[in-house]
């Protein structure tokens, strides 16, 4: 039986508007087995950001259970969930999220030494890593003088670095031309080949596409829970 990352059983959430609650989840079942591709494909206001937020630990929901690689989130407060956030996730974003001021080394090793790595052990496997993703030439450049390819390039290396349960990416190709859009997405299916679990927010189809599985979200709802990706 292959192991389950992500099990979410009956997840609702919702904000106030004035004195009302708005629904923006409701009742959402979703499960991404060790080492999956999966895309979650919506359009805007469809609530996948909020499911990507509640799947990244960045908000609690209403009621529910979410398990993340064996952890009851479900169960956790939100002063617990920054622990969980650095030790089990791994995050890809559209603007890439890099430090100006830091060179590509500094942006992949700075989460690593926060966590109390040694310098020594994280410039190894920060060398490990850019090898991988085809980067090692621009270690000493800063993100200004990178394509926005490279620049993501940085992005995914700083979320492998940390060895996390999944790698969750927002939008990861929204900034790109369709080219480098195109080598980002062959990544991801490198990065999965060698066992990695992925999950993709796109509003995208073509997007979506690049995963072995697509889950569709409309109005807060999972209407297509097996979507054929091919």
């Amino acid at each position: 039986m292959e192991e389950k990352i992500i099990e979410i059983k009956a997840v609702n959430k919702g904000y106030q508007l004035g004195d009302d609650t708005v629904p923006v989840l409701k009742d959402i079942d979703f499960t991404v087995k060790k080492g999956e591709f999966v895309a979650i494909l919506g359009p805007s206001g469809s609530g996948k950001t909020t499911l990507m937020n509640i799947i990244g630990c960045m908000d609690l929901l209403d009621s529910g259970e979410y398990y993340l690689n064996g952890r009851a989130i479900h169960e956790k407060k939100e002063s617990e969930l920054t622990q969980v956030r650095n030790q089990e996730i791994g995050f890809i974003f559209q603007n890439y999220q890099l430090i100006p001021t830091y060179n590509v080394m500094q942006n992949i090793i700075m989460p690593l030494l926060i966590r109390g790595m040694g310098h020594r052990e994280a410039k190894k496997k920060c060398s490990e890593i850019v090898k991988l993703l085809g980067i090692a030439h621009r270690l000493d450049h800063k993100p200004n003088e990178l394509s926005g390819g490279q620049k993501q390039r940085v992005s995914i290396a700083r979320a492998l670095a940390s060895e996390p349960a999944i790698l969750l990416a927002d939008e990861p190709t929204g900034a790109l031309d369709s080219a480098s859009g195109q080598e980002v997405l062959k990544l991801f299916d490198n990065l999965n080949r060698l066992g990695n679990t992925i999950v993709m927010i796109t509003h995208d189809l073509k997007v979506a596409k690049a995963a072995q599985r697509i889950v569709r979200i409309e109005d807060g709802c999972l209407i297509e829970k097996h979507l054929n990706a091919q």
